[in-house]
Parts: C-alpha cells; structure tokens; sequence
C-alpha cells in the first residue's frame, strides 16, 4: 500500500513547491536563480521522499 504517509506527503509538497517557485520565476522576466530554485526543489522531493519511507514515515505494508 501506498500514499497518505508523511513520506508521500512530503514529496508531494516539494515537488508543487518546486513547481510553483519556478513558474514564478519565469513570470513577467526570467529570473533564472529563482527558476533554479524552483527545479532543484523538485528535483529532491523523490530523494526526499525515498530516505522518509526507508527510515520509517512511509506507507506500512498490511
């Protein structure tokens, strides 16, 4: 079973963070180290969620 663990939740947030941070910084001119700010964010809310799950804040298997 997965989802509706701290882990996912985390990683999910990250990665809307992320995405959100970057389109502002696209928006009226590109600001690109928000833009970069905006990607690494994404980019480590899968590693982020990963090392959650492995050391216990992920979905428990039934």
């Amino acid at each position: 079973m997965h989802g509706s663990s701290p882990a996912s939740w985390t990683a999910v947030l990250l990665a809307l963070v992320g995405f959100a941070v970057g389109g502002v910084g696209l928006i009226p001119e590109p600001n690109w180290l928000i833009f970069t700010i905006g990607c690494v964010l994404a980019l480590i809310a899968a590693p982020v969620g990963w090392v959650m799950g492995r050391v216990g804040l992920g979905a428990k298997d039934h």
